[in-house]
């Protein structure tokens, strides 16, 4: 893909976030996307390609009555929309459309309308994983965090940092569902879910939804917000089974769509303003900084307990909040996106002063699948 050819012109999230349950999951699906159209001053009939995850590409264009001419259905859980990002970018590149909306939203917390989640008995999890009782992220992500603790000497107290750092940009959003100070201790004395991971490390359960609007560069001055290019990109997969992973240490996946988006933005670490790293979990800024490239993982631990991503801080990530006080509705990857942009445009709550790149990563299942996406407002 070449470099600041697709913009995004049009970004929301659905009008409310956190418990709603007089919406379905398709409703809050709608109202993102309605949103988004108008923020970008469309209406549906301009829309010619869609993109969604979980939900099917021709459900939501039935339901808001939009006859693509490219659609995406890639659903590799919550970087997903990492990935409809980059493909989206190609396809307006190829000609295949022209205005692509992308749609996201989960009735994770209400459940209504939503689709149960399901560990399939014959497929490779249900097989090799399930009857030794790793069924949830909860029991899946520890296998990995604890060997990465070993491997890099990662503290307790470092990982509780990541909470405590999250809550406290989550405090200058009015959005965020979690507002209150928190402490390492309070992190660590907070209710056991599975080990290592307390219930303030887990990410929260909510309902809510985001939704984009990408076009070529050429049309993005036209419309009524400041276009946010699209520097450069990335994506990769690596195994459904937590268990399977090439090292616990580090994430394959992660390796290859970090520095794939990097190569091709052009840009070297120093040259980024602000950072977004799914964090589902608290230990996932750390395998991100790691992964990325921007240091060592044995020295990730320390940098944000030092107040590196901070408030104040030199590399500010995750500054709505992220998964862990921001919101999560399951598939977390578009509010990540949808910060970025915010930062990108220069109206995000926590706003990072003369903030020109901004790097958004995300990763799907457990390690199971990352994307990411590298943001500029310079074309």
């Amino acid at each position: 893909m070449r470099r600041n050819q697709v913009a995004i012109v049009g970004a929301a999230e659905t009008t409310r976030l956190g418990i709603i349950p007089d919406m379905s999951q398709i409703q809050l699906h709608a109202d993102a996307a309605l949103n988004a159209l108008a923020d970008a001053g469309l209406k549906p009939s301009d829309i010619d390609g869609i993109a969604t995850a979980v939900e099917t590409p021709q459900q939501i264009a039935h339901y808001l009555g939009i006859t693509p001419t490219w659609v995406d259905g890639t659903s590799v859980g919550g970087c997903s929309f990492m990935l409809h990002v980059r493909h989206a970018a190609a396809a307006i590149e190829a000609g295949l459309c022209k205005t692509v909306l992308i749609t996201h939203a989960e009735s994770g917390k209400s459940n209504i309308g939503r689709t149960p989640r399901m560990i399939g008995p014959d497929s490779f999890n249900g097989q090799f994983e399930l009857p030794y009782g790793v069924t949830t992220p909860a029991s899946m992500f520890p296998i990995p965090v604890l060997r990465y603790m070993k491997t890099h000497g990662i503290t307790h107290e470092q990982i509780a940092m990541v909470a405590v750092v999250q809550r406290e940009w989550a405090a200058k959003n009015p959005r965020a569902t979690m507002k209150d100070p928190i402490t390492v201790a309070d992190v660590l004395n907070s209710r056991m879910i599975a080990y290592p991971f307390r219930i303030l490390q887990c990410c929260l359960v909510t309902d809510g939804g985001g939704a984009l609007i990408l076009t070529s560069a050429d049309r993005a001055k036209d419309f009524p917000q400041k276009p946010v290019y699209i520097l450069g990109t990335g994506e990769s997969v690596e195994t459904p089974m937590v268990s399977q992973m090439q090292t616990f240490d580090s994430s394959r996946a992660f390796r290859v769509a970090g520095p794939t988006a990097f190569r091709e933005a052009g840009i070297t670490h120093k040259d980024v303003d602000h950072l977004m790293i799914y964090d589902a979990f608290a230990h996932l800024p750390l395998y991100g900084l790691g992964d990325l490239g921007f240091m060592p993982h044995k020295e990730t631990g320390k940098f944000i307990a030092d107040r590196n991503t901070a408030p104040g801080g030199k590399l500010p990530c995750n500054t709505n909040g992220g998964g862990l006080s921001y919101m999560h509705s399951g598939m977390y990857g578009m509010y990540a996106l949808q910060e970025s942009v915010r930062q990108m445009r220069g109206i995000a709550p926590a706003q990072v002063q003369g903030a020109k790149i901004s790097v958004c990563h995300g990763v799907g299942g457990m390690f199971a699948a990352s994307g990411t996406i590298v943001f500029t407002n310079q074309q």
